[in-house]
């Protein structure tokens, strides 16, 4: 009996140990399994180029095609900023008006609005009593001063030969210069009159190189001396006139910063060159000029804004258009550019005015952030916490 019961004491041992074994042998094999899908898994997001929480992976050429403008952070809170609304105008050097010299009439027209011209080049032709007149003088000229140079030269041999008095020398002497004189100021009227080289014709010169703005010239029109006739204007030497209240003008001083607002929503650096004295006696306002960091994007006699930062403002605070703060999950935050896309910051905003709003803290002046289209990037961050 005892016999018995030890047998099946071993039976009952060896099926709870080939229990426990088999058991073991599936824990452990599906312990090893599991291992290589999770690293699988790692490698799949290193191999998506997933970046820290908050990243969205977007190219320059990209951002720039879904219409993404960025701007640079700069110092200044919102009470600080001085609003104006300015216009591109021509530099005292970037527009030239070109008028007729004398009384003619317009026989050749060489360049149409909007056409390139260089300095120097001819945009119309005259034919003027006056060139003539101008030609006829110049000619005299050269004759009498060729004939007081044969005298004076004949009586510096005869003085030189003891054969005339030195009174004679100098008199031939004082009449080759009043000669010099009058041939230079024939050459200078011919020159200033754009007389051409037979004599018949003037020429109407563009003073500097740019495009033709305006063009009123009319061919076979007779204009009296001093009609406009053309406009050309350099595109690349602009200048910002901007209108601001007398008491805003008071805290502007030459050199301030300031930021114009492009149209395409971002922002370009300007510096204040000057102020005018005294208030326009219609506006009631002063004319800040402003000089831009390039000629891009900006034409003559485009209305644009922009904003002024005195050298007095705070620059413990910054501010920013209101479309570049978004709210994402019950915060604020911006979208601060980096070299392979854009990283969303937590910020803590202010107040809000004109457009702009105070950003208190969690940016730094210097930073580049996306502004207009700034909603896409949320959109976009949503996603792809939604996919995570």
């Amino acid at each position: 009996m005892e016999l018995q019961l030890n047998r099946l004491q071993l039976i009952a041992v060896g099926a709870a140990g080939a229990l426990a074994l088999t058991a073991g042998g599936y824990f452990l094999g599906r312990t090893l399994s599991s291992a290589p899908q999770v690293e699988a898994a790692d490698n799949h997001e290193e191999e998506e180029g997933h970046g820290p929480e908050g990243f969205i992976a977007m190219t320059a050429d990209r951002a720039r095609t879904a219409g993404i403008a960025v701007e640079q952070v700069k110092a200044g809170g919102l009470a600080s900023e001085i609003l104006a609304q300015g216009i591109v105008a021509p530099t005292p050097a970037g527009e030239a008006v070109l008028t007729a010299r004398a009384d003619g009439a317009i026989v050749r027209i060489n360049r149409r609005l909007g056409e390139f011209v260089r300095a120097g080049d001819s945009v119309a032709i005259m034919e003027s009593r006056d060139a003539a007149a101008l030609s006829s003088e110049r000619s005299s000229a050269e004759a009498q001063l060729a004939l007081a140079r044969s005298a004076y030269e004949r009586e510096q041999r005869l003085y030189e030969a003891r054969v005339t008095a030195r009174q004679d020398l100098e008199g031939a002497r004082a009449a080759l210069s009043q000669a010099e004189a009058e041939a230079r100021r024939a050459r200078s009227a011919a020159s200033a009159a754009k007389l051409s080289g037979d004599g018949r014709t003037l020429s109407v010169v563009s003073l500097i190189s740019g495009r033709i703005t305006r063009a009123d010239a009319k061919l076979g029109a007779f204009v009296p001396a001093g009609t406009e006739l053309f406009r050309v204007a350099d595109p690349s030497r602009i200048q910002i006139n901007a209108s601001v209240l007398a008491t805003d003008a008071r805290r502007i001083q030459p050199g301030d910063r300031a930021v114009i607002e492009l149209p395409d929503g971002e922002g370009r650096g300007a510096v204040v060159r000057s102020i005018t004295p005294g208030l326009d006696p219609e506006s009631k306002t002063a004319t800040v000029v402003l000089e831009p960091e390039g000629s891009g994007g900006l034409s003559q006699g485009q209305g644009l804004r922009a904003r002024i930062l005195p050298v007095t403002a705070d620059t413990s605070r910054i501010a920013l258009p209101e479309e570049a703060v978004q709210s994402f999950e019950g915060r604020d935050v911006v979208f601060v550019r980096t070299p392979n896309g854009f990283q969303a910051a937590n910020v803590a905003a202010g107040q809000r005015g004109g457009g702009r709003i105070e950003i208190i803290e969690g940016l730094r002046p210097g930073t580049v952030v996306a502004t207009r289209g700034a909603f896409l990037l949320k959109a976009e961050l949503g996603k792809g916490e939604a996919e995570h």
